[in-house]
């Protein structure tokens, strides 16, 4: 199961103090891995029997728990501390000391109840926290730190805090495990889109390259009448209208091709793609690789256009982080005289998901006029329904040997486009010529990643708190 479809594990960690009640510390430890199941994460933690209270607070209980977390380091993707009360905050830091995980942590506390602060009721973990964290920035710890300083563990903001953090480290971790297929060469044309394989690596992620003769190979190879290829070709004659003209040999033959691709990521278990998407493809094989990278988009695998390798990163980080199938864009044309509002768009691999309405397949448009409209079918067209969007975008800064980004949320409109050709989008960004002034000061591409829903603040919490990245959140 690839991770953005995987529910994330927790390492749990229950605090408390010799000082305070122990029942305190006893009941949150009964209720957290109910709370934990009723949403359905897995979690690890040491059994109830195995400390006083089921609770960490001595060196050995760190001990004993950090030997079980690192026995289960495969599985953990972050690490959850709860303070029943005040808390250990030395069992607590030589507890993620001695594991040594490398994940997200959280931090939580609970409330104290006014009527409930005599000395045998008082909890205090409004106090301990500030000790817990304090410990943490000492050993230079990274954690995230709870929506309100303490609230009740049975909370719904206790829930919606687990949601954030579950996406947290579903991008922590597939960012630093990424596999970024790199199909054919870069358009001679598009500098642009260059990038730092070696930075990449050092951030955990990899390139792995294959030459465009290959796939065209494997394509070419394929019979019309074999039954992948018979299955493509149905789901391809589902995904949109396909205009009468189409001939259904330039069907087929997209279906060959999304076959193809499609087995060259299983087998090189590549997370997102970058594809040489013109001209090759439509001189040396005869139709385009839109559609193939859209119906990839829709499975999840997301697919950038002209080998934009850092592009397809940031497609795939908006997918961790939002569990929606994002496309890739062109920050393209003003609209109007309305400064806060572009239209963006591509050729298209928009994928019918992110879209949300009927699109159109047929033939590229700028492409079909000079290369010919028979070699150039696989085109997703339509506009892009309206609702709340993130963008995001890497790129690899050579001269400061940093991954640097930008960040931020606005909506799709309905505006219309009037007779804009492939696919479109209306984006209203607030603040949107500050951005622009941004991104062409400071060297970005002319592409972006684009997801439906508001997820920004787990992005910025994954790359500032824990991968280190330069980044810009426009706000």
């Amino acid at each position: 199961m690839r991770i953005v479809e995987k529910k994330p594990c927790f390492g749990l960690i229950v605090g408390t103090r010799g000082f305070f009640n122990a029942q305190l510390a006893a009941g949150v430890r009964a209720k957290l891995p109910h709370i934990l199941k009723g949403k359905g994460y897995d979690y690890v933690i040491t059994p109830e029997d195995a400390t006083p209270c089921g609770a960490i607070e001595t060196r050995e209980h760190a001990k004993l728990c950090a030997d079980l977390f690192r026995q289960n380091a495969d599985r953990i993707d972050g690490v959850i501390v709860v303070l029943p009360n005040f808390g250990d905050e030395l069992g607590i830091v030589q507890t993620l000391e001695m594991a040594k995980l490398g994940v997200p942590v959280l931090v939580q506390a609970c409330d104290d109840e006014v009527d409930k602060l005599s000395v045998s009721e008082r909890r205090d973990a409004f106090c301990g926290k500030f000790s817990v964290c304090n410990n943490l920035y000492q050993y230079g710890i990274p954690f995230t730190n709870t929506t309100t300083h303490t609230y009740p563990i049975e909370s719904d903001a206790f829930l919606d805090d687990l949601d954030f953090f579950a996406r947290v480290c579903r991008v922590v971790k597939g960012l630093r495990r990424a596999r970024i297929g790199a199909i054919g060469a870069r358009p001679a044309a598009f500098q642009t889109v260059r990038f730092s394989e070696k930075l990449l690596q050092a951030a955990g992620i990899t390139v792995v390259p294959v030459d465009l003769s290959v796939i065209i190979a494997g394509a070419n190879a394929l019979k019309d009448g074999d039954p992948a290829v018979q299955a493509r070709r149905a789901e391809i004659k589902a995904y949109g209208t396909i205009p009468a003209a189409i001939p259904e040999g330039n069907v087929l033959k997209q279906a060959r091709l999304s076959v193809t691709i499609d087995r060259w990521m299983e087998e090189n278990e590549c997370d997102a793609s970058a594809v040489e998407c013109w001209d090759s493809i439509q001189k040396n094989y005869g139709c385009a690789t839109c559609l193939s990278m859209a119906m990839m988009g829709d499975r999840l695998l997301p697919s950038a256009c002209e080998v934009d390798v850092a592009g397809a990163v940031s497609m795939y980080a908006l997918l961790l982080a939002s569990g929606n199938p994002p496309s890739f864009q062109d920050w393209n044309n003003n609209y109007g005289d309305d400064r806060d509002k572009c239209i963006n768009t591509h050729c298209s691999s928009f994928p019918k998901r992110f879209m949300g309405r009927q699109v159109e397949v047929s033939n590229l448009d700028v492409l079909g006029a000079s290369l010919g409209a028979e070699r150039c079918f696989g085109a997703v067209k339509g506009q892009a329904a309206a609702g709340p969007i993130t963008f995001f975008r890497i790129s690899t800064d050579d001269p400061q040997g940093m991954i640097k980004a930008y960040l931020g949320e606005g909506e799709m409109t309905d505006d219309p486009v009037g007779n804009f050709q492939g696919g479109s989008a209306v984006l209203r960004v607030p603040g949107l010529q500050t951005l622009l002034d941004y991104m062409c000061k400071n060297g970005f591409e002319h592409h972006v990643a684009v997801t439906r829903g508001h997820v920004a603040d787990v992005l910025d919490e994954a790359l500032t708190t824990y991968l280190g990245w330069d980044l810009y959140h426009h706000e």
